[in-house]
């Protein structure tokens, strides 16, 4: 997981464009098939989100995807859970003072984010993620919000 999920940032900007095209008809047929299963296709779509985003992002289906705006590093995989940046204890060589193993999300975040056409999203501040969304799908609730 950790090797694709330094993978995605690498290739931040062509996932970008992936992610561009595709969110859009995604979320179409979503609300499309909302329509006509109704909640009967959320358990279905929150299993394909979870084993997608889970292989290429270590995704933890927070519920509140940032990946589009994070350089496409998942701000959950921090131990710390930091939503907004790096926390004070990131080492010199940009590894985690946690996970002395891996690389802080947040460089890597800010390494993505450089790649990606829209890369300046990553300087918005983000809402506290909502624990109550944990496990739930963020492509559902797109198709429910838009």
């Amino acid at each position: 997981m950790y090797r694709m999920r330094l993978w995605s940032v690498r290739h931040a900007a062509l996932l970008e464009r992936v992610y561009g095209t595709f969110n859009p008809v995604v979320v179409r047929g979503l609300r499309g098939l909302r329509g006509v299963m109704g909640s009967r296709i959320d358990r279905p779509v929150t299993a394909i989100e979870r084993a997608a985003k889970g292989f290429m992002f270590d995704c933890k289906m927070c519920g509140d995807c940032q990946l589009s705006r994070t350089g496409m590093s998942c701000p959950m995989n921090c131990p710390k859970t930091l939503r907004n940046g790096p926390c004070g204890g990131v080492r010199e060589n940009g590894m985690c003072e946690v996970k002395p193993a891996m690389r802080c999300v947040w460089a890597e975040a800010w390494a993505g984010a450089e790649r990606m056409q829209n890369g300046d999203t990553i300087k918005e501040v983000s809402f506290a993620v909502d624990t109550r969304l944990k496990g739930t799908s963020s492509w559902l609730r797109m198709a429910k919000d838009d």
